[in-house]
């Protein structure tokens, strides 16, 4: 840390503290054995307006800048690990502890230098690991959702709280139980599936393990934040019946079993109103009908979203305003100095002092739940002994492989032969180790390549990176090749109207063409539509000339080069990326000139070239000759393919990107028997499937993804995850899920079946279970009654290993349109060869409720069909509940 607080008091708040009557300085809120509610009270009694809106504002932050000060306190910080303190220069242990000491010293600056002295929330994100230097990285939040494990990922949510709460951290900004309702979502992989049954229950195990640890969980983002298309944030019109009955059941578990103190909005608008200004949502939904006692938090940057996005704010303050009196009590921003709007709200009237001390109190009343004020700093030994110790290791290779899905092994290709003594191991993913979205850096992750050479010591192995996940077309011009009077960068002439009329607004030098100008205007003074720009200068070819030059952009573009117009896409009305032919001599120069316009808004325009783009295409091809000479050579191949995905990068095709799918095909037309493995985190589509002899589904395992991915290739484990969402065979089908309501007629299409590639639920072991004997007991009951559902399950196969029984409800007849099915129940079991067991589930009240067409939550009376099996489409036994009609 680059300064550090002083520990005690200044004497200028000493002094003045003198100067009070002893009544005045009997602070009640300090006495730590008074009710929590008369503590808040007299702290808010207390204080200034100025220090209520601090406990309203979050952002990350430290004391590192002289300017970045908070006198008047804060509700918390996101505190980075420090310049040079992280795991490569210090390691886990000692980057852990340095983190710790540097939030305990922030935190005396809250505790000792703020007038009130009250303490800060120190917050960070935690949805599969603390994202912070030396914490153990554990399989992303999908990989958590397919172990099909509740007790597993409340192990691995207790280990991420300790390490969490070890560095003073008491807030987690996780976990994301919004239902993956789209597979082109990007955000897929921080969910825990498409089921809002499954997503309750692996978000509950998760939040009661942190909440139990004394760290506050924050489930998000309320709600609905995956639109039409798979876009991340688009607005949502949804009926309520669709949002009680699929959206709302993980919050409201999360609330109701999990104890989750706090609540994160949505950016998207929901029928219209941005979900940070929602007060149907905040106040009606969350706390008069479910009881929700914490407090909610916007996303990042959410609340002037009204103004700057949805368009319906005029200006941030009154934004801010109509989002606390909705009912959100925290803004969060991504920086301090962003806070000024958001005072003014408070300063200027616009937020009553009534609805200001309800936020407040309720932020005050976690702090004081939390102990902060008896107990403000961690135990910065304690950090280093607890974050990636052994113990959390050893459980997150546990993890890893039990997250594990074998999709497809039609010849028993997999587990590999014993004493296999050639094997190659193919492409980019199989040597990084890549977390997953909102990860920490890790700490000496396993790649899959180094766990298969510990798994398998006496064989040959041969690594080939094969093409990568990309294909590089073009590339933007970059800025070392533009110049304008022997000065570096274009000029840029910025017009206020569409068609470059009249004396440019704005004039200024870009350094290269690179703009994607989504919510922002591209220079003062002009709006976010309706402009247009004309770039001029020189440019120089670089080292093997160019070949084709042009722009990818929308709306309209031209471009010429030595005053010959190259492209006119004037009346460009989509997005496109186009190249014209030329002929640039290396070293040469040449006159530019590239106009451009934008009509409606979110402009994307970037000034490209073909520049070493032959040489890169001829290096892949390259790449994957010797991946086939390595495939030719060995006993079997394992191919590790890849996808992008995360925040901003949603997906319009599910296909592996780049020349994966060729080089799956090149190195399975070799005969070589060859092994996928996937690591993605939401569906991919296959078309090279049959060509192929087994799929395994890693997902982004963590720390131990490596000797994970080992373990179950070698069959040192039994694989048994399963698929927590549905793999379409093609795009055209989405969005599709297992648990729809039943078509009006047909459900299928003119070219393809409704049918997924992989159904929810899905996944092989190397052994064969047996079901048999179930029994409902009672048969009938009452619409208050519960009964018992029991089955047995026998290992029938050669090799122990875990199995995930699947329990699914089906209403026969109701009176409102229910889904075909819908999961109520999941056990994961273990047993040996031979072995049996009795497996057990309870159906009550909470799996037979539905919404009668008041959407009232009602049990009506009528037979159920009880389906037991592996797969949401492997059902193996089947039966029925009836409920009897109230006497």
């Amino acid at each position: 840390m680059t300064s550090t607080a002083p520990r005690t008091p200044s004497l200028l708040l000493l002094a003045l503290s003198l100067l009070l009557p002893t009544t005045a300085r009997a602070q009640l809120y300090r006495d730590a054995s008074a009710p929590v509610e008369e503590r808040v009270a007299d702290l808010l009694a207390r204080m200034t307006l100025e220090e209520k809106f601090w406990q309203l504002y979050m952002s990350p932050g430290s004391l590192d800048d002289p300017d970045d000060r908070y006198p008047a306190g804060a509700f918390g910080l996101q505190i980075e690990v420090a310049e040079g303190e992280g795991v490569e220069e210090v390691g886990a242990a000692e980057a852990a502890r340095l983190h710790a000491e540097r939030i305990n010293a922030i935190q005396r600056y809250f505790v000792e230098e703020t007038r009130l002295g009250i303490p800060m929330i120190a917050f960070d994100e935690a949805l599969h690991g603390l994202t912070r230097d030396g914490a153990t990285a554990f399989p992303q939040a999908l990989g958590l959702a397919a172990t099909f494990d509740t007790a597993l990922v409340g192990g691995v949510a207790r280990a991420i709280a300790a390490e969490t709460r070890s560095r003073g951290v008491r807030q987690a900004l996780s976990p994301v139980v919004n239902l993956a309702d789209d597979a082109r979502w990007g955000r897929v992989e921080e969910t825990y599936g498409e089921d809002p049954y499954l997503s309750a229950e692996m978000g509950v195990a998760f939040m009661r393990a942190f909440e139990t640890a004394g760290v506050i969980t924050t489930p998000k983002h309320f709600v609905a934040n995956v639109g039409e298309g798979g876009r991340d944030s688009n607005a949502i019109e949804r009926s309520e019946r669709r949002l009680r009955e699929r959206d709302f059941p993980p919050f409201r578990a999360a609330f109701e079993r999990g104890r989750a103190r706090s609540l994160m909005t949505a950016y998207n608008s929901v029928d219209g109103v941005p979900a940070t200004q929602n007060a149907w949502l905040l106040t009606e939904i969350v706390r008069e009908e479910w009881g929700f006692e914490g407090f909610v938090i916007s996303d990042a940057a959410a609340t002037g979203g009204a103004t700057v996005l949805h368009r319906t704010e005029p200006n941030t303050p009154t934004a801010a305003a109509h989002a606390w009196r909705s009912g959100l009590d925290v803004v969060f921003q991504s920086t301090r100095a962003q806070h000024r709007p958001y005072l003014a709200a408070v300063t200027d009237g616009l937020v009553s002092e009534a609805v200001l001390d309800r936020a407040v109190g309720r932020v005050l009343r976690a702090k004081f739940e939390l102990g902060l004020f008896e107990e403000p700093y961690a135990d910065p030994n304690e950090a280093a002994r607890l974050n990636a110790s052994p113990e959390h290791r050893a459980l997150a290779r546990r993890a890893a492989a039990a997250s594990a899905v074998l999709l497809t092994n039609p010849e028993g290709t997999l587990p590999l032969r014993s004493g296999i003594e050639r094997l190659a191991v193919i492409g980019v993913d199989a040597a990084e180790v890549r977390l997953g979205g909102y990860s920490g850096p890790g700490n000496d992750p396993v790649s899959i390549v180094d766990g298969l050479r510990a798994a398998l010591p006496a064989a040959a192995l041969t690594y080939r990176p094969g093409p990568g996940r990309e294909v590089t077309e073009h590339v933007v011009v970059p800025a070392d090749a533009l110049s304008r009077g022997g000065e570096p960068g274009l000029r840029g002439e910025y017009f206020d109207a569409i068609d470059l009329s009249g004396a440019p607004l704005v004039e200024r030098t870009d350094a290269s063409i690179d703009f994607r100008w989504t919510f922002n205007r591209p220079a003062p003074g002009l709006r976010t539509d309706w402009y247009s720009v004309r770039w001029t200068g020189t440019l120089t070819a670089p080292e093997g000339g160019v070949r084709r030059l042009g722009v990818e952009g929308n709306d309209g573009y031209r471009l010429w080069v030595d005053d010959a117009l190259v492209l006119d896409r004037w009346e460009e009305t989509s997005y496109d990326t186009r190249l014209a032919p030329v002929d640039l001599a290396p070293g040469s120069r040449h006159s530019i000139r590239l106009e451009y316009r934008e009509t409606n808004g979110g402009a994307r325009v970037r000034l490209v070239w073909d520049a070493g783009v032959e040489r890169d295409r001829e290096l892949r091809r390259t790449r994957i000759a010797e991946a086939v000479r390595a495939a030719e050579e060995a006993e079997v191949a394992v191919v590790v393919a890849g996808i992008e995905e995360g925040e901003f990068q949603d997906r319009a095709s599910l296909a592996l990107p780049g020349l994966q799918e060729e080089l799956i095909r090149a190195v399975a037309g070799t005969g070589t028997p060859t092994v996928v493995v996937l690591v993605a985190g939401s569906p991919v589509t296959m078309p090279w499937l049959d060509e192929v002899d087994a799929v395994l589904l890693a997902g982004y395992g963590g720390d131990e993804a490596g000797h994970g991915v080992a373990d179950v290739l070698t069959g040192r484990v039994s694989p048994a995850g399963r698929l927590p969402l549905t793999f379409p065979i093609a795009e055209g089908q989405l969005p599709l899920r297992y648990n729809p309501k039943p078509s009006g007629r047909a459900d299928y299409y003119r070219d393809l079946t409704g049918l997924p590639l992989f159904p929810f639920g899905h996944g092989l072991t190397y052994t064969r279970f047996e079901y048999s004997g179930l029994e409902i007991s009672p048969e009938t009951i009452g619409a208050e009654g519960a009964a018992t559902v029991s089955l047995t399950v026998r290992n029938v196969g050669p090799r122990a290993s875990d199995e995930v029984v699947q329990l699914y409800l089906s209403d026969e007849v109701a009176s409102v349109a229910r889904p075909t099915s819908e999961l109520r129940g999941f056990r994961r079991i273990h047993l040996a060869p031979g072995a049996s067991t009795r497996v057990t589930f309870t159906l009550d009240r909470s799996d037979l409720v539905l919404l009668d067409e008041e959407l009232r939550e009602v049990v009506e009376p009528g037979r159920f069909r009880v389906a037991v099996g592996a797969s949401s489409r492997d059902l193996r036994l089947r039966g029925t509940l009836v409920v009897a009609p109230p006497r």
